[in-house]
């Protein structure tokens, strides 16, 4: 099936290992490149040591022989490095574990290529050099790439988007755009700023490599063992103790790593099996995991590329981002902890009972990591360092390693650092470079023009059938796991369709289409988050993946409420917080109730009034006078009813299980 190559596709770069690797392996990274020092692990942490190299000179515009890298040539010799690392550790079937001599050479050309190119970009600038024939090699190999790192769907998208050139003047309608023949399309994809040479590749180059790197140095100091401790002293005592350790210990880590799939790597590994462990199902607590993780991607200071994607676009800096994501990310968790609250009243799940260890010594060991998470964000809101900030807070933390017998650098825990860099960065690189060539055949047809003012016209000027017609856009976009290209391609038509309508707040507008976008991580058929969760906890993945849609229902609904109020992003005048925030907390608190089946401090609910307690939960959240007064009214009803519910005597069937009583 397309959604189990997907996942397998993601899993065979951060998924399960056999108990013999990872004997040798940092943990939470598996890939199939078997023990440390094998040789295809040597070359793969090799090519993607010089890799980060290269990207550490061009940050900081070091000069080579008295010369500073040209972009393009930076580009190239990226591209080419991960490119081939890529063919080296994701195979071309699912569960291979072997590299042929057809991924090597794969590699070969890819990187042999490459380099003839990144010769050559003096040329490509000035002169519009470029070459048909090796620019078809680097095409077919970026689809290959695309086929083993996303599976079939994403695939097919990428070909078929990147094709749409050659059609473009036959298309119907809105889709309607300027024509290219094949020459001038794959001129355009590999050799200009519209395809390889542009934004995607500048994300993954430039933007988010020093985020990687900081992710995997973070992994390979035992961070993410570090959060769980930390969370598990303050939350495993709770009802339903384990998954709210694996909710908080994943917040926390996403905080830093800013990576959905670094993030179940490098907590999910302990938190699945300690869930599962506490009396959780497999798919439950691969589910909470994959919603968990997935908050990360929207979590200060970090977040995830998308969030850089979004800066650039609007041109603001990363700061005013990082203050707007707050109120969000903290109101999605909220609404997580929530429903793992509630099923696990329902399942009578208590908390750890015996005493845990005291929160002083977890401290105690850990406190570099809290205070790099300190500097990371003075860096970043202070400072302004911006892409600078994650480099110096990677020298720090492996400089305050020094200091752990544990972490001490080593030459073996250096290797294993690097490798396991090198894995975040592969992955990502797999997945985002191919978007090139959507993006560009998106570009240079014209065609976001025209779907903008097509979205505007289809609407009828209502903002509210736009907005409505622009989610069933990202969504169907989102079911391929293509958050990124969603939000590109919807920042460019649907962003300044809503703002010129209703003239509402541009972060606010781009947030909500992040929020809508990244929303593919858990969303069947394609969730790669639930699909990689899943694997780990031995579930069905689409069962997973629909316990995650479910577990994370509330971040379906906030995008909207912030999207009318851009307060909750923190942008405007901030007053209407004062009642806004405590109206959204309780609708959240009904909705949680409404799909988990437990009013907190309440009891359990009855099926009459679960979809009564979601709806009226969200026109309290509604940042509307009127719906929010007849939420409140209607909420007293409920709560009173639930209640009465909860305190009548409970009828027993069949092995002493309640059911419910009549209405």
């Amino acid at each position: 099936m397309v959604q189990d190559d997907s996942a397998q596709g993601q899993a065979s770069v951060a998924g399960a290992a056999s108990s013999d690797q990872q004997a040798h392996l940092p943990p939470g990274e598996v890939t199939r490149l078997g023990a440390s020092y094998s040789p295809g692990s040597i070359l793969f942490t090799l090519l993607c040591t010089l890799g980060i190299t290269l990207g550490l000179i061009n940050t900081f515009g070091i000069r080579l022989a008295g010369e500073v890298m040209l972009e393009g040539q930076y580009y190239w010799l990226f591209i080419g490095l991960f490119l081939a690392a890529a063919f080296i550790a994701i195979p071309a079937r699912a569960g291979s574990r072997k590299i042929s001599v057809l991924d090597m050479g794969a590699a070969a050309i890819a990187l042999g290529v490459s380099v003839w190119f990144a010769t050559n970009a003096w040329n490509m600038v000035f002169f519009g050099w470029s070459n048909f024939p090796a620019g078809i090699v680097i095409w077919l190999l970026m689809l290959e790439l695309a086929r083993r790192s996303g599976g079939p769907a994403f695939f097919l998208v990428v070909l078929l988007l990147g094709l749409y050139p050659l059609v473009a003047d036959r298309m119907p309608g809105l889709l309607m755009g300027i024509p290219y023949d094949f020459n001038s399309m794959i001129e355009a994809h590999v050799f200009r700023p519209e395809g390889l040479m542009g934004i995607t590749t500048k994300i993954v180059a430039q933007i988010v490599l020093g985020f990687l790197v900081f992710a995997g140095v973070l992994i390979a100091t035992g961070a993410g063992e570090f959060f769980i401790d930390l969370a598990n002293a303050g939350f495993g005592r709770f009802r339903g103790g384990p998954a709210k350790v694996a909710v908080v210990a994943s917040a926390f880590f996403g905080s830093l790593s800013g990576s959905v799939f670094s993030n179940i790597a490098g907590t999910g590994t302990i938190t699945i099996q300690t869930m599962k462990r506490g009396g959780y199902p497999p798919h439950y607590a691969a589910a909470i995991e994959a919603c968990a993780s997935m908050g990360g991607v929207v979590m200060p200071p970090v977040m995830g590329a998308i969030a850089f994607v979004m800066a650039i676009t609007i041109g603001v800096p990363y700061s005013t981002v990082l203050l707007a994501a707050i109120l969000p990310s903290a109101l999605f968790y909220f609404g997580l902890l929530l429903q793992v609250d509630a099923f696990a009243a329902r399942r009578g799940l208590e908390g750890r009972k015996e005493r845990g260890e005291p929160i002083g010594p977890i401290l105690k060991r850990g406190w570099p990591f809290l205070f790099v998470l300190g500097f990371l964000i003075w860096g970043l809101l202070v400072m302004r360092w911006e892409y600078y900030t994650p480099w110096y807070a990677s020298a720090l933390m492996l400089g305050l390693a020094v200091f752990n017998k544990k972490t001490r650098p080593t030459p073996a825990r250096l290797f294993h650092t690097a490798r396991q860099i090198g894995v975040l960065i592969t992955q990502t690189a797999a997945i985002i470079l191919p978007i090139a060539f959507v993006v560009s055949g998106l570009t240079i047809t014209g065609v976001t023009g025209s779907l903008t003012s097509g979205l505007v016209a289809l609407g009828g000027d209502n903002l509210y059938l736009v907005i409505a017609l622009g989610m069933i856009a990202c969504f169907i976009m989102g079911l391929a796991g293509l958050a990124i290209i969603a939000y590109i391609f919807l920042a460019v038509t649907l962003a300044p369709a809503i703002i010129q309508l209703g003239g509402l707040n541009e972060v606010a507008v781009h947030f909500f289409i992040v929020y809508y976008a990244m929303l593919s991580a858990i969303t069947p058929p394609v969730g790669a988050a639930a699909f990689l969760a899943a694997t780990i906890a031995n579930a069905k993945p689409m069962r997973t993946a629909w316990t995650a849609m479910r577990l994370g229902i509330v971040i379906y609904f906030v995008p909207l409420f912030f999207l009318f109020q851009p307060a909750l992003v923190l942008q405007g005048d901030l007053l209407p917080l004062v009642h806004v925030l405590p109206s959204i907390i309780i609708g959240i608190a009904l909705i949680s109730a409404g799909f988990e089946r437990h009013l907190i401090g309440v009891g359990d609910v009855r099926t009459i009034w679960r979809l009564p307690l979601v709806a009226v939960g969200f026109a309290l959240s509604f940042p509307g006078l009127w719906t929010t007064l007849a939420g409140g009214s209607l909420a007293v009803f409920l709560v009173a009813m639930v209640w009465r519910d909860n305190r009548q005597p409970r009828v027993t069937g069949k092995h002493g299980k309640p059911v419910e009583s009549p209405a």
